[in-house]
């Protein structure tokens, strides 16, 4: 069974729900911190981050970022050549252990490759919002991905 699009399968201004969400655990953030050697009390120290503004432990960004990249993958970059660049990577609001993370994207813009007839470079925004539709996370990215063959 294929997985992922061509590059003439994407339009700009197409919208795709990205399904299914994640709900984030504590072993998640805890494995994850550990494995990343984020050793940030903020993610691993109950006791410090209850000090903190937000009085308890906050998800590792990057852990976000992974699951909202990852989530868009069957729709976005299944098909993808490269992922050529992400940018504005933006963390608009913090994630906590029990949250639910869901994305959904955007197809901003499409080109052919300069070089190689075979292939394009989608263009794309990427939102991760939590279980009350809250965005946490924002970020665009090119994805180099192959034309249908002839």
């Amino acid at each position: 069974m294929p997985f992922g699009r061509y590059f003439e399968e994407f339009e700009v201004g197409q919208v795709f729900q990205h399904w299914p969400g994640r709900t984030v655990t504590e072993a998640d953030d805890t494995w994850f911190s550990l494995m990343t050697m984020n050793q940030h009390p903020l993610h691993i120290d109950a006791h410090y981050a209850a000090q903190t503004q937000h009085g308890q432990r906050l998800v590792v960004g990057t852990l976000v970022f992974s699951l909202v990249v990852g989530m868009s993958v069957a729709d976005i970059s299944g098909r993808a050549i490269a992922n050529l660049e992400y940018e504005q990577v933006k963390h608009v609001a913090p994630v906590f252990h029990g949250d639910s993370i869901y994305a959904e994207s955007t197809i901003l813009e499409k080109k052919e490759s300069a070089t190689k007839p075979d292939r394009g470079i989608v263009y794309v925004e990427t939102r991760g919002y939590n279980q009350r539709g809250e965005t946490v996370l924002t970020l665009r990215r090119r994805v180099l991905v192959p034309k249908r063959p002839a």
